[in-house]
């Protein structure tokens, strides 16, 4: 769900004034009162921003009380009426996206915001579309003197819990098909990068009525509030699959529905016959662009035999080359990790690795300001190791041997997770075997990390389940409804 860095460019530094945010509720910004507020680190020289609000349960029940009282209308407007609305929203993000590159740079140290506006727009503008596209069964007399129809309808007021990965992507990618569908939404972004979701909240209420969409700024216990509201019909999560089970559990209670698109360990299955040069740039690109924040990074190789110690030795020649950077640096390949935690969350996986695995490039933090981390290969992982299993969301790429496919398949398939795989090979036979084999929701074949906007999204096992992206997406937010009547 973002560029590839070949296309991404990277972006010039933008000079961000310092910024005290506030939540954004019922379309105009909220009055701080006496919430607490929390820092804004720049992950790239570690010196504060900005200020965030810490909501407390006042703030999320009249967040939510605001989306209940706009859901009330909201949901009767034509789908022509959403669609001119969030058509309205595409073309001011599409007018204002230097802005909102400034702020997503800022907040992420990621140089290829910039790159990512374009595909935003397109995704509000697929939504836009399929407000006016819902499908459902024909009407019909399916017992005698009684006609039958289907009315798909908006499930109410959605809460969005939203990762710091990508903040300005999956505040869209999460809101847009819910409000498309005729709900009211209230977002919460990840702690330490909340600027571009009220941003575009902002944005948006110049064409949504109030109350539409809601942003509140908080931590976790923030979220927990809002996951335990009574008023919210769905939760949607994109995390860890830790806090997807909290999520799941909590709402449970209150029966709500849930959408989860948790955490990935992509197996990236490089056959004998696979074209190398290919592959390792296919790769290098997935597993270090973000640092390697991304759930579908290509950060686990399992190669074949008789090719390992080639891929091995290019994999570490290309990683050498790749240098972390702020985006001021043209030379810089990435950026820094999100925060001191997950640079300590990373440096943790390095240090507990098994003593017969080969670090060959990095392994280190980078530099003694900002949380950059080198670009690190590791070599002769095996299945049981932690960070076969585990998603490291770093600059970090393994290899694990196979000698055959089925243990390819079986390696792949032997994690928790289950979101996305990739197939290098030039057999179209043995592509068109291992993609319908392997246990995950996406699968590329001599390629990676693509996310058209008509396509769905979303894992298996402990990646979750429900999808976004895709008509399929969209439909995550509509209920549907028989009627039937005698005559």
């Amino acid at each position: 769900m973002r560029p590839a860095p070949e296309a991404a460019g990277r972006a010039q530094e933008v000079r961000v004034t310092n910024q005290a945010l506030r939540n954004f509720v019922d379309g105009k910004p909220a009055e701080p009162g006496t919430t607490p507020h929390s820092a804004l680190i720049d992950p790239c020289t570690e010196s504060e921003y900005g200020t965030a609000p810490v909501s407390g349960p006042d703030e999320v029940d009249g967040a939510m009380r605001a989306a209940a009282a706009a859901f009330a209308s909201w949901r009767y407007r034509t789908p022509a009426q959403r669609q001119e609305c969030l058509l309205g929203v595409a073309g001011a993000l599409k007018e204002r996206a230097n802005d909102f590159a400034a702020a997503e740079t800022r907040a992420t140290g990621n140089g290829a915001a910039a790159a990512e506006v374009p595909l935003l727009v397109d995704q509000l503008r697929f939504f836009a579309g399929a407000a006016r596209l819902l499908d459902a069964s024909s009407a019909g007399e399916y017992i005698e003197g009684h006609t039958s129809y289907v009315r798909r309808e908006p499930l109410g007021v959605c809460a969005q819990l939203l990762p710091w990965n990508f903040p300005l992507l999956m505040a869209v990618l999460k809101s847009a098909p819910a409000i498309a569908a005729g709900n009211t939404v209230v977002l919460k972004p990840a702690q330490t990068t909340p600027a571009t979701a009220v941003m575009f909240a902002e944005l948006a209420a110049e064409f949504l009525p109030p109350g539409v969409l809601n942003v509140v700024c908080g931590d976790d216990q923030t979220g927990r509030l809002m996951v335990e509201h009574p008023v919210p019909a769905m939760v949607a999560l994109t995390g860890s699959a830790e806090t997807g089970v909290e999520v799941a559990r909590t709402a449970a209670s209150g029966l709500k529905r849930v959408q989860l698109e948790l955490g990935g360990k992509t197996p990236v299955i490089v056959c004998s016959d696979a074209d190398l040069d290919a592959a390792t740039a296919g790769i290098i690109a997935g597993a270090f662009t973000n640092a390697g924040q991304d759930c579908t990074a290509t950060s686990r190789v399992l190669a074949a035999d008789d090719i390992y110690e080639e891929l091995v030795s290019r994999l570490t020649t290309a990683a050498w080359a790749c240098r972390p950077g702020p985006p001021s640096d043209p030379g810089a390949f990435f950026g820094p990790l999100n925060n001191r935690h997950q640079l300590d969350r990373v440096t943790g996986y390095l240090s507990r690795l098994a003593s017969r695995a080969r670090v060959l490039t990095g392994g280190h933090r980078t530099g003694s300001v900002g949380f950059f981390f080198a670009p690190t290969v590791i070599a002769d992982v095996e299945q049981e190791d932690e960070i076969s299993r585990s998603e490291v969301f770093g600059p970090v790429i393994s290899l694990q041997r196979f000698s055959t496919e089925n243990e390819a398949v079986s390696f792949a398939n032997g994690v928790p997770q289950g979101l996305a795989a990739s197939v290098w090979t030039a057999d179209h036979a043995r592509a068109m075997r291992l993609s319908r084999l392997l246990d995950c929701g996406c699968v590329w074949v001599n390629t990676g990390l693509h996310f058209p906007t008509e396509m769905p999204h979303g894992g298996f096992k402990g990646s979750g389940y429900g999808k976004d992206l895709s008509r399929y997406g969209f439909e995550e937010y509509t209920r549907i409804k028989h009627v039937m009547h005698q005559f």
